[in-house]
């Protein structure tokens, strides 16, 4: 099978790259190749995409796709929303100057090889989301929070005391470089297989009683998503609701960006395949259908469903200024609380 059979959305990015590399503008598509991984006889890229200023001192929305090689939905997610900003910029004003004053960064396929081999881990069967050093404070589900019994079970987090994989470290290298010249970065990071509803998600996975600092901030984006569309179907809440894990990624990169006094609101899409499954039992017999909708026209509607709250992330990131305060408000914290943790809300001011 070839590269092309295997990958066919790196080979959709390496052709929007090299379509957008013909047109000189300084807020156009602008691509990088961060790595290359080996993969049998080849060697397989993975890219980073910018739209928008690249003056220091701008916020930024970070988006992320392919994590995890069976989530192949996430990286076509991000796919379609570079393509769509890429023709709007040819005639947009709204979005040229919206991109004046802010920048899009992608990482639209962080684990290409995982995704040639359909597996959800790395080529070291490694799930990149355990692999961050963070322990869970409280207690996880055996196998599912992450563990190190042997990389021939799935969630396995690596060997204690090495480093993080390249793919894991390349994400938090470029992830803190753009939150040290960001006054403010939003990222999203978009997976698939949980649930019968689409899903926001945000720090903690490591505990169900301790809230990040930025709570407020994050019931703020809730509150403004929400009012401005009253008519979708995500719920927005903390990954903690459903289980806790080791080794989260976003858990050591909020930490990471709040010791450095660099605000990062990291959030993550789940979108979810269960309701593709019951909709089609019998792409359970495919090895990507717990976690894709397979059949092409839930395909085709799930790419265009997400560019409503794409869409709106970005006009929040650009608009940072009118409703993000580095000091927490105290209404927005407490309503928080009230909302995600009112069980253990007299314990947990921090």
């Amino acid at each position: 099978m070839t590269i092309t059979e295997r990958l066919p959305e790196l080979i959709q990015l390496e052709a929007l790259i090299e379509s957008e590399a013909k047109i000189k503008n300084r807020i156009s598509l602008q691509a990088s190749e961060l790595i290359r991984l080996p993969f049998h006889e080849q060697h397989l890229p993975i890219y980073e995409c910018r739209l928008g200023n690249p003056a220091p001192g701008l916020p930024c929305l970070f988006l992320v796709g392919g994590v995890h090689g069976l989530e192949r939905i996430g990286t076509q997610v991000l796919l379609s929303l570079l393509t769509s900003l890429c023709q709007r910029l040819a005639w947009d004003n709204n979005l040229q100057r919206t991109l004046e004053n802010m920048q899009i960064v992608a990482i639209p396929l962080l684990n290409p090889v995982g995704m040639a081999m359909q597996r959800r881990s790395n080529a070291r069967h490694v799930d990149l989301m355990r692999n961050a050093p963070v322990e869970s404070q409280e207690r996880t589900a055996w196998l599912v929070g992450g563990h190190r019994i042997s990389p021939c079970l799935p969630w396995y987090r690596g060997p204690a005391g090495r480093p993080m994989e390249a793919e894991a470290q390349l994400l938090v290298d470029q992830v803190l470089k753009q939150t040290r010249q960001s006054p403010f970065t939003m990222a999203l990071d978009c997976h698939s297989g949980f649930g019968l509803r689409d899903r926001i998600w945000f720090p903690y996975a490591k505990s169900t009683r301790q809230p990040v600092s930025r709570l407020g901030s994050l019931f703020r984006v809730r509150e403004m998503f929400f009012q401005a569309y009253p008519h979708q179907n995500y719920v927005f809440e903390p990954q903690t609701k459903h289980y806790t894990c080791h080794g989260d990624l976003w858990d050591f990169l909020y930490d990471e960006a709040e010791a450095q006094g660099n605000p990062l609101l990291p959030l993550t899409l789940e979108m979810g395949s269960w309701l593709w499954v019951r909709k089609n039992p019998l792409q359970l017999w495919h090895p990507l259908g717990l976690f894709h909708p397979i059949k092409k026209h839930r395909v085709q509607r799930t790419l265009r469903k997400h560019l409503v709250l794409l869409d709106f992330l970005i006009n929040a990131t650009e608009a940072y200024t009118n409703w993000f305060s580095h000091n927490e408000e105290m209404a927005d914290w407490h309503q928080a609380m009230l909302l995600w943790y009112s069980s253990n809300h007299q314990d947990n001011r921090s």
